[in-house]
């Protein structure tokens, strides 16, 4: 009987569970804080190391540091023992001599996108509210140009601020920044919570879509790619507002992709599902909309990663989609399919 390959953090959850002993290991993890595998379903495909992000701090990367040197005997695995489950894989000059604007380039799927795009070859104009993450990201990414612009999408002076940071020539845009709501119906959604989360999640791409029009008019050329969501395509994936807005999401896409596919500019969007580093949750949720919510989210097939999202978003900004127009892409692991 062959050996099993040795285990890594990039391993998969599943190759972990599969294995004689790393199952044990994982499942006596579990066991200390009262659960078991079965929690784990969503996640089957993801890499250990994601565990860590998807804790919020719950799990340490010392925890995974410490399973690794366990399951193989105190000795870290070579860097060529990792790869199973799904790999990012760079195409170089991909994006050479572009500017992509990015927003919600800070953190989850903006930065993974920024950070692809940038080492692709492509100039990034990474756009959030917070300036100490942007500079990280540009420091992250080697040999690759980042313009880390500070901003705040729902104002029109800073959406000046950051076209023009652009440049004259801007060939792509992902709108990514958004926010969850608060999970609450219709008649239980505040003033506050619909205001904000429409602001960001669709005026605040509507604004940024038509400030860096007239420059891909004029080129004759253009993408355009924003994030919706499974809330944009049903009503069982989350709160009254959110809902809604990634349904608006998904209107503004369909008829900006009609109104200018002949002259060049293309218009799509990605649906996102379950994401392992998704947005935040606010610190208090509706208890009706989550009763009611609760057993359909509980359906997610998969979670995905955020560089598995930012290889469908890229995939859509270069040239490899330039057959696509109106599209809207769920990246869901097949949750829109149930």
């Amino acid at each position: 009987m062959t050996d099993p390959k040795p285990l890594a953090a990039n391993s998969t959850i599943a190759t972990w569970l599969q294995h004689p002993e790393g199952g044990p290991m994982i499942r006596q993890l579990l066991g200390g804080s009262g659960m078991d595998e079965s929690v784990l379903a969503p996640v089957l495909g993801l890499p250990l190391q994601q565990l860590v992000a998807m804790s919020q701090g719950a799990m340490p990367q010392s925890v995974v540091d410490d399973l690794v040197l366990r399951v193989n005997g105190g000795v870290a695995p070579a860097e060529d023992s990792e790869p199973t489950g799904w790999r990012e894989r760079i195409t170089p000059g991909r994006f050479e001599g572009r500017t992509v604007i990015v927003t919600g380039a800070a953190s989850g799927i903006g930065r993974a996108t920024a950070s692809r795009i940038a080492r692709e070859g492509g100039r990034v104009i990474a756009v959030d509210i917070s300036g100490d993450k942007l500079n990280d990201l540009a420091a992250s990414v080697a040999g690759g140009t980042v313009v880390p612009v500070v901003g705040d999408i729902t104002k029109q002076e800073d959406i000046d601020r950051i076209v023009a940071e652009a440049g004259d020539s801007i060939h792509g845009l992902a709108n990514v920044a958004g926010v969850n709501d608060d999970f609450s119906p219709a008649h239980e959604t505040t003033d506050a919570v619909w205001d904000r989360v429409i602001a960001i999640n669709l005026t605040g791409g509507f604004k940024l879509s038509r400030a860096v029009l007239p420059a891909m008019l004029a080129a004759g050329n253009g993408s355009i790619v924003n994030i919706a969501s499974e809330a944009g395509l049903r009503g069982d994936a989350s709160g009254n507002a959110y809902t809604v807005s990634k349904h608006g999401v998904i209107g503004l896409t369909r008829s900006a992709a009609f109104m200018y596919g002949p002259q060049g500019v293309r218009v799509n969007a990605v649906a996102p599902g379950g994401v392992a580093t998704g947005i935040p949750m606010p610190a208090h949720v509706s208890e009706t909309g989550s009763a009611r919510l609760g057993p359909f989210q509980a359906a997610i097939p998969t979670l995905a990663t955020a560089e598995q999202l930012a290889a469908s978003i890229t995939f859509l900004l270069s040239d490899d989609g330039v057959n696509i127009n109106g599209a809207i892409l769920p990246s869901d692991g097949g949750w829109s399919v149930q």
